[in-house]
């Protein structure tokens, strides 16, 4: 049963009672690309759930032939020189903050900055007709949401340069093959995967799940040194904060008679 939370039609958001939270980006029309308004309702949404507690994964996906075409150019001027640098209003900065899982379903075309809004989700199933492009050099915009670094740490930068440079699309299968994207399905497939995957995190230790996904995400940005001593750091902040209790349910938890309760 999905529970509609959010009123505006071109940022649609849904909340299902197995603690799934579902974005969908729905201008299809114009293949999703993205006003101002649009910007920031999204990333209003992604806060939204990030603070319910009855979300523990979300799911951002378009509607129609694309996931998200970029920034609406008819109306770039309204969307650029607006503050890049608030966060409230920054979908990929959201994103980035978020404790919860996010995961995103490529339904198609994910271009420019639709491309930077997939490259800021924690796992990546595409469509087998998604095709992700970086158009910035093609039409003189200057990124922000992350494609400049985050594409070469990803697939390399020989191959990000070539890419970006050129503006030519990356196929899922190209994606899947670089590492890019972690599954490419069939279209009709597509929901049906990544709801697996997302039900597959719900059924984990939720307090875990997230601390997991931060350490995982604020390690990749260090230098495997630092971040094998982040790992200690909260492994044993973690450990430290833990009850007799808890450890007990853990135990019982290893020899299959129960599961751990969440500190959360």
């Amino acid at each position: 049963m999905q529970n509609p939370t959010v009123a505006e039609d071109l940022i649609k958001v849904t909340i299902e009672s197995n603690g799934i939270g579902i974005i969908t980006i729905n201008r299809p029309k114009s293949l999703n690309s993205l006003t101002r308004a649009m910007i920031v309702d999204l990333a209003k949404s992604v806060k939204r759930l990030n603070e319910d507690e009855s979300v523990k994964v979300i799911i951002l996906t378009g509607s129609g032939r694309a996931f998200c075409s970029g920034v609406d150019l008819t109306a770039a001027e309204d969307v650029f020189k607006g503050d890049v640098k608030d966060k409230e209003t920054d979908p990929v900065c959201q994103m980035e903050i978020c404790k919860k899982p996010i995961i995103g379903a490529i339904n198609g075309f994910s271009v420019t900055a639709g491309f930077e809004i997939s490259l800021a989700c924690d796992i990546l199933i595409a469509s087998r007709n998604a095709k992700f492009m970086d158009t910035h050099a093609k039409f003189g915009i200057f990124p922000s949401w992350g494609l400049s670094q985050k594409l070469s740490r990803m697939i390399g930068p020989n191959r990000a340069r070539e890419y970006s440079l050129t503006a030519m699309p990356i196929t899922a299968d190209m994606a899947e093959k670089w590492g890019l994207v972690n599954h490419v399905v069939e279209p009709h497939e597509l929901m049906q995967k990544t709801r697996e995957v997302a039900e597959a995190i719900i059924r984990n230790n939720q307090e875990l799940v997230v601390k997991y996904k931060s350490v995982l995400n604020d390690g990749f940005k260090l230098d495997l040194g630092h971040g094998l001593a982040l790992e200690k750091e909260r492994g044993h902040e973690y450990y430290s904060g833990m009850t007799k209790e808890q450890f007990q349910n853990m135990q019982k938890f290893i020899s299959g008679r129960n599961k751990p309760t969440s500190k959360l």
